[in-house]
């Protein structure tokens, strides 16, 4: 199998390596499956025939999600394999990707097309990034992207671990990358409103793109990972 059940109705699937800044990034997405069996894919990987035949099995591939203005390498060929589904992106996307028709520019709020399943916000305090951030309510499950990265220290070597660490992104203190956290010095009133939100939704885990997941005690982690702000 290749989708890793969390809890009912969530999975990940743990996705290919990716090179952002000479740094080898691990990649993870999320399938949510809604009420009438909708899916729900979060940060679509690349796609292959047995990852398809397992969606195909829990449901019909209703929504794509770029939740920032990184994540929508593999996002074509998502929409040319499941051309019926719609395609909701954070407010980076669309301006990035012009070959992509997007249906909707998400926002501070859930769309109706999940709220009864799904909250959402859109992170905001940063002039270069905005991520927008969902809580899976029946698992109590936060997901982040980059927000938030936790690599286990033993991944990456030599000057790759030190630049991590300088970053702050190493298990079991993971934190948002230090170039991102610069970005919000101007914005931090911004950043604790949109913290504040999720805090609220107190979850237990935390799913993150890049590094380790967080099974349990995810809000005290979560106010633990941004006590920069």
């Amino acid at each position: 199998m290749l989708l890793d059940r969390i809890d009912n109705d969530i999975w990940i699937y743990e996705g290919s390596v990716v090179q952002f800044f000479q740094l080898p990034f691990t990649t993870r997405m999320t399938v949510i499956r809604l009420r009438d069996n909708r899916l729900w894919i979060h940060s679509p990987e690349k796609l292959n025939p047995d990852l398809q035949a397992e969606l195909k099995y829990l449901g019909e591939v209703t929504y794509l999600v770029s939740p920032n203005k990184l994540h929508h390498l593999f996002l074509n060929e998502w929409v040319s394999a499941y051309p019926n589904a719609d395609v909701f992106a954070a407010p980076g996307p669309p301006k990035k990707r012009k070959d992509i028709h997007f249906t909707k520019v998400l926002g501070n709020s859930a769309e109706s097309e999940w709220a009864d399943d799904i909250h959402q916000v859109l992170f905001q305090g940063s002039p270069i990034m905005e991520e927008v951030v969902f809580f899976h309510i029946k698992s109590g499950t936060l997901i982040l992207t980059d927000l938030i990265e936790n690599f286990d220290p033993q991944y990456f070597t030599g000057w790759r671990k030190v630049a991590a660490r300088l970053s702050g992104v190493l298990s079991p203190n993971g934190r948002t990358p230090l170039d991102w956290r610069l970005s919000f010095l101007c914005g931090k009133a911004k950043a604790r409103k949109s913290l504040n939100t999720i805090v609220r939704w107190n979850p237990e885990n935390i799913i993150i793109a890049h590094g380790k997941c967080i099974m349990g005690n995810g809000t005290s982690f979560l106010k633990k990972s941004f006590s920069w702000i």
